[in-house]
C-alpha cells in the first residue's frame, strides 16, 4: 500500500521503534515508580530519558514539565479545562481541530468566553483581528500551529509575541508539525505545547505529551496512583505526579523515545526539506490537472506536507474509496474533525480528499497518485 495519510498516524516507524517497544515488553516492562526491583527500575529510567529527549527536541530546560499523555486531544483537554475558569476569556481561530474546539466551548458552561478568530479563505490567521479580540479578561491564546485539513502554517512566533506583552498565555497545538518543524518553547513565547506522540515524533499510538511552562498550575482532571505521596488520600502536588495518575504506556513512551532519537539523530532540517519537497512536487503535479481543486495556501515552504483536494463534483469519500480499492492508495476524506476550518476553507459541503505525506515517503509515491487521480479523472469523461 502506498501510505498517504500520515497527518492522522505516521507511517511506518522506524526500525528503532518497533525494536525498542518489543525489547520493552520483553525486557522490563514492568510498572515504573511502583516497585524497587530491578524491572521497575529500568522502566522509570527509560521513561525518564524520553523525557530528556523531547526537552532536547523542543529547548525545554526541566524534564520534570513534561506531562505524559495518551494524545494531543487528551493533553489539549488537560491544559483547557486544568486552566480556565469561570470569567476567563480564550481566543482561538477557524481553522481548529475539533480536540481544540470542543473543549473550549464546552467551557462556556461554567462561564468560560471565546473569540473564535476567521481565518482567510487559504486558513491564515488574521493577526490583527486576532490582536483586536483581545480583552482584559483574555487569559490563552489557542491554536493550532499548522492546518490538519490545508497544512496552512500559522505565524506562531509573532504570535507569541503579541501574548507576552499583553501577558496572555499560549497554548499550542502542534499535532501537524512536531518532529518536522522546529519548536523552541522560549523563542517562541510557548507556555502550553500539545503534543501526540504517533504522528511527527514517529513514537507508537497512544502516547501524547503536554509540555508546561514553570509556574503554570492546572486544575488536576483525575485522581489515582501515582507512586508518590501514597500515604496521602490527596492528589499530589508535584509535578508530573499530580497528571500522571495510573499506570503509564511505558513500551509506548519507550517508543516515542526511540522515535525521538530518530529524527534528532537524522535531523529535523532533513526530515522538513524532504516533505517539503515532496509536497511542492505534488503540488505542481496537480496544478497540471483540470479537474482537479486544491485548497489552503498551496506554498510547501508555508504548509506542512498535507495537501486537500476535490476532483470535479465527485464525493470525497467516494474518491477515497476509489484510491483504496483500485489504487492501494491510503487517504482521508471528509471533514477530518475540523468543520470549521471546512467552513473556512468553503468544503464543509463536500469535504476534501486529503493526501499527507510523510519522511518515508518517496517521490514515486506522488507519482503513482497522481496517477491514479488522473485515471479518476478521465473515468468522469
Amino acid at each position: 500500500m502506498i501510505y498517504l495519510d500520515n497527518a492522522a498516524t505516521s507511517f511506518p516507524k522506524p526500525e528503532e521503534v518497533y525494536r525498542a517497544v518489543d525489547k520493552c515488553l520483553r525486557e522490563y516492562s514492568a510498572n515504573p515508580g511502583r516497585s524497587g526491583h530491578r524491572m521497575a527500575l529500568r522502566a522509570g529510567r527509560e521513561i525518564y530519558e524520553t523525557r530528556e529527549l523531547i526537552c532536547k527536541l523542543f529547548n525545554i530546560e526541566n524534564p520534570m514539565q513534561i506531562i505524559f499523555t495518551y494524545n494531543a486531544t487528551d493533553s489539549l483537554n488537560l491544559a483547557i479545562k486544568g486552566l480556565l475558569k469561570r470569567g476567563d476569556h480564550v481566543i482561538t481561530s477557524s481553522m481548529e481541530h475539533n480536540s481544540l474546539i470542543r473543549p473550549i466551548k464546552a467551557l462556556e458552561e461554567i462561564g468560560v468566553e471565546n473569540t473564535i478568530v476567521q481565518c482567510k479563505e487559504e486558513g491564515l490567521i488574521r493577526v490583527n483581528e486576532l490582536r483586536s479580540s483581545i480583552k482584559d479578561n483574555t487569559k490563552l491564546i489557542a491554536l493550532s500551529h499548522a492546518s490538519n485539513v490545508a497544512g496552512t502554517l500559522m505565524p506562531i512566533k509573532a504570535i507569541g509575541k503579541i501574548a507576552r506583552a499583553k501577558n496572555i498565555l499560549l497554548l499550542l497545538d502542534a499535532a501537524q508539525t512536531a518532529g518536522v518543524y522546529r519548536i523552541d518553547v522560549k523563542k517562541m513565547n510557548i507556555d502550553l505545547l500539545a503534543v501526540p506522540g504517533h504522528k511527527g515524533l514517529m513514537g507508537p499510538q497512544g502516547t501524547g505529551i503536554l509540555y508546561l511552562r514553570k509556574g503554570i498550575e492546572l486544575r488536576h482532571i483525575k485522581e489515582g496512583g501515582t507512586g508518590s505521596k501514597s500515604e496521602s488520600l490527596l492528589q499530589p502536588e508535584i509535578i508530573p505526579d499530580r497528571y500522571e495518575s495510573g499506570t503509564p504506556n511505558t513500551p509506548g513512551i519507550v517508543g516515542l523515545g526511540a522515535g525521538i532519537k530518530f529524527i534528532l539523530d537524522t535531523g529535523i532540517d532533513k526530515i522538513r526539506e524532504h516533505e517539503e519537497e515532496l509536497t511542492a512536487y505534488m503540488l505542481k503535479k496537480l496544478k497540471e490537472i483540470d479537474k482537479v481543486k486544491v485548497y489552503g495556501i498551496k506554498n510547501a515552504k508555508q504548509q506542512a506536507s498535507v495537501i486537500s483536494i476535490n476532483i470535479g463534483d465527485l464525493d470525497s469519500s467516494e474518491v477515497s474509496y476509489i484510491l483504496d480499492k483500485a489504487f492501494d492508495i491510503a487517504v482521508r476524506s471528509g471533514l477530518h474533525c475540523a468543520p470549521l476550518a471546512h467552513k473556512t476553507l468553503g468544503t464543509f459541503e463536500q469535504g476534501t480528499v486529503r493526501f499527507s505525506m510523510g519522511y518515508f515517503n518517496k517521490k514515486e509515491d506522488i507519482d503513482n497518485a497522481i496517477n491514479a487521480i488522473k485515471r479518476i479523472c478521465e473515468e468522469m469523461d
